[in-house]
């Protein structure tokens, strides 16, 4: 079951990174300075990557049961605990501890802007950013949801969640190749 999921979120990642059509208005043909182009280009394949093993990862989490202050894989999770976890393991960045604390460290973004690797916010404890998943394109997002609960990809579109959006935010850049000491 494990096998197929992962091999769903791959499609869903490739389809989210579909090469644009060629355009005959090439910057680059224009552009003095090609080489400024050319590692635009090499940044955005490197974060895209990232996103990719963010994603991948944390689809390798699934089924993994809802542990109040769980921080792993082997004794189970809590919705921070799980997004701090899966980007310690997959970009060598700690996150804050609580799900607001990792809100406040992130870029806020808008919905539409979403991207795969983005962290997605939600009012489920009557105050703000009281829950985080890790958005998987398609308007989905992966997260550990409560007690009783395992790790699972829900739709933003379903009406608990749509209700209780409280916004995306996204990990610098900068930040997501290095780690903090």
């Amino acid at each position: 079951m494990r096998i197929i999921l992962v091999l769903a979120a791959l499609l869903l990642i490739n389809g989210a990174y579909a090469n644009p059509l060629p355009t005959t208005d090439d910057l680059s043909d224009i552009t003095p300075e090609r080489g400024f182009l050319a590692r635009i280009g090499d940044v955005s394949e490197k974060v895209e990557a990232k996103a990719s093993e963010l994603v991948i990862n944390a689809m390798g989490f699934l089924g993994v049961p809802y542990k109040s202050g769980g921080t792993n894989g082997d004794t189970g999770f809590d919705c921070s605990g799980f997004v701090r976890s899966i980007f310690e393991q997959t970009a060598g960045l700690i996150l804050p501890r609580s799900a607001n604390q990792q809100a406040a460290a992130a870029e806020k973004i808008d919905r539409a802007d979403l991207q795969p690797g983005d962290l997605v916010f939600f009012n489920t404890m009557r105050r703000a950013f009281s829950h985080v998943g890790i958005y998987v394109g398609e308007g989905n997002f992966i997260h550990a949801p409560k007690p009783g609960a395992k790790v699972r990809v829900e739709s933003l579109s379903v009406s608990y969640w749509a209700r209780r959006f409280d916004g995306a935010r996204r990990v610098p850049v900068e930040a997501a190749g290095s780690s903090n000491p």
